[in-house]
């Protein structure tokens, strides 16, 4: 059971990355009405990607992996963490824009403002960084670096 968890784990980092990087080539200042529909249905499969990690990265700590003896002592899994929870807060607001833009499209015809664009895009950039430093943390925890 602890492959199949640990090829889940990496799975679901790899969708998180792809519709996270997704998200960013759609949403751009030309933004058209079918990108406006499609950033809310990329959004959830990040959002069931964070949730797929969160989940079988739990199992790894507490079941499965080297233990949970191992990995919460360590500061590069502190970090880790407190990365997941800085890119799930940052990818809040986007979110919400996202339905909202949808919404207003739907009901009126209206494209987003451009400032909201450029809030929403510098956002996901924000995320897309944050999401790049987590392979490193993941790297020095495993080496038992920081313990």
């Amino acid at each position: 059971m602890e492959p199949l968890v640990a090829y889940l784990h990496y799975l679901a980092i790899v969708l998180i990355a792809g519709f996270l990087v997704g998200e960013m080539v759609v949403c751009r200042p030309s933004l058209e009405p079918a990108h406006v529909r499609l950033l809310p249905r990329l959004d959830i499969v990040f959002f069931a990607g964070a949730l797929l990690a969160l989940a079988t990265g739990l199992l790894r700590v507490f079941y499965y992996a080297k233990g949970v003896g191992f990995y919460l002592p360590n500061p590069f899994f502190v970090v880790k963490m407190a990365l997941y929870l800085a890119i799930a807060l940052l990818s809040i607001k986007p979110t919400v824009s996202f339905l909202r833009w949808r919404r207003q499209l739907a009901e009126s015809g209206a494209l987003p403002p451009p400032a909201e664009i450029t809030t929403a895009r510098r956002l996901i950039h924000i995320e897309v960084a944050l999401l790049a430093l987590m392979p490193l943390m993941a790297v020095l925890m495993a080496r038992g670096i920081g313990r």
